[in-house]
């Protein structure tokens, strides 16, 4: 009998749950044809409108299921309007990172041939990189209780042995899944600004001794702002690249552009024993109920979970359906036949979810 795995499902606010659900229904097709694992689906309330109709934004309950499960899949979080007293934006997502610890956060960028992107490309090259952004600390470290007075105000930037041993052993054991699977070069690059900040030098000193246990694979190290140039440049170069909270922040949004935007952008946040896969887009309430939202970048998330479902429970089925899932969005976003409108097409949510799937039935595993 194949493995159940069950997976918490937050359907999240605005255009969340109009994306979460033609991505469960695939998740459900892929899981039921397979032989190699089933899926279970818990679902688990939160977010700024159940925090509008309930005062809770991530009640005990949503939680416990969160914790129990094998992986969680959260959509879009959060409403302009709706705010806690303090006036900060509710995000669930954070207190389920910190909750968790999920120290990388995983945020991948590719361009396929074929596929439209600001870049002029030159011929025979394509994007496929991995940026790991720390998620717990850094400069997020004291998010909204920084200190401010009427003549200045002051947040603290955190970065500790503990957290970053366990995101640089994490970003090598990426780089070496990548270059096994034929996705990568063995190539971790540290992305810090040690020339100016002791703590970052205190990073990179961690980042070094790391890399010395991996006398295979290549270590570099690039300062911030000459990476942010370098993804404009040459960002067919990279292979993994680790960071601080907030850097991995600002770049990863950069990296959303390269592929022609947010749309596309999947991520995840994973520690040791849990791990949250969501788009990087918002909400979108101004388009919510108008059918017209991206569901690609949903989907990949997806595609991420069962990918690393499949590492984590060495279950091939797992992986290669991970794999299936990602090439078909690939394979729909380069076709350009099939584009929602914020990639310049006029596809509905449905008509985008509904190509992705045809594909899968195409060519089964």
């Amino acid at each position: 009998m194949a493995n159940t795995f069950e997976i918490a499902v937050f359907s999240g606010d605005g255009i969340g749950p109009e994306i979460t659900g033609p991505t469960v229904k695939i998740l459900r097709l892929m899981s039921e044809v397979s032989t190699g694992y089933d899926l279970s689906f818990a679902e688990a309330p939160a977010g700024a409108a159940h925090y509008a109709k309930t005062g809770e934004s991530l009640p005990e309950t949503s939680m416990r299921i969160a914790q129990n499960a094998d992986a969680i899949l959260l959509s879009a979080m959060g409403l302009p309007d709706v705010r806690y007293e303090d006036g900060t934006e509710i995000s669930p997502q954070i207190d389920l990172r910190k909750a968790l610890t999920l120290f990388a956060g995983v945020r991948p960028v590719t361009v396929r041939p074929g596929q439209l992107t600001p870049l002029k490309m030159p011929a025979g090259k394509e994007i496929d990189f991995v940026l790991v952004r720390e998620s717990t600390e850094g400069l997020f470290h004291t998010q909204g209780c920084g200190e401010v007075t009427k003549d200045e105000a002051r947040e603290t930037l955190l970065i500790t042995r503990e957290i970053s041993e366990k995101l640089f052993e994490f970003s090598f054991n990426l780089a070496k899944q990548r270059q096994t699977a034929g996705r990568g070069q063995g190539r971790v690059t540290c992305v810090d600004k040690a020339n100016v900040f002791r703590a970052f030098a205190f990073f990179r000193e961690i980042y070094d001794a790391e890399a010395a246990k991996h006398p295979d694979l290549t270590a570099d190290h690039a300062y911030v702002d000459a990476t942010a140039l370098w993804m404009v440049q040459k960002p067919w170069d990279f292979d993994v690249l680790v960071t601080e909270n907030m850097f991995g922040d600002i770049l990863s949004d950069l990296g959303a552009g390269l592929m022609g935007g947010l749309g596309l952008a999947p991520s995840a946040d994973i520690g040791l024993d849990h791990a949250v896969f969501q788009p990087c887009h918002g909400s979108a309430p101004d388009i919510a109920g108008q059918g017209v939202a991206n569901p690609f970048a949903m989907i990949l998330s997806a595609a991420m979970m069962l990918e690393w479902l499949g590492i984590k429970h060495d279950n091939d089925a797992l992986r290669t359906d991970g794999q299936r899932l990602r090439e078909a969005v690939e394979s729909v976003v380069a076709s350009g036949q099939i584009l929602t409108r914020d990639l310049g097409g006029s596809a509905s949510t449905k008509d985008a979810a509904s190509a992705v799937e045809a594909l899968l039935a195409m060519a089964p595993a």
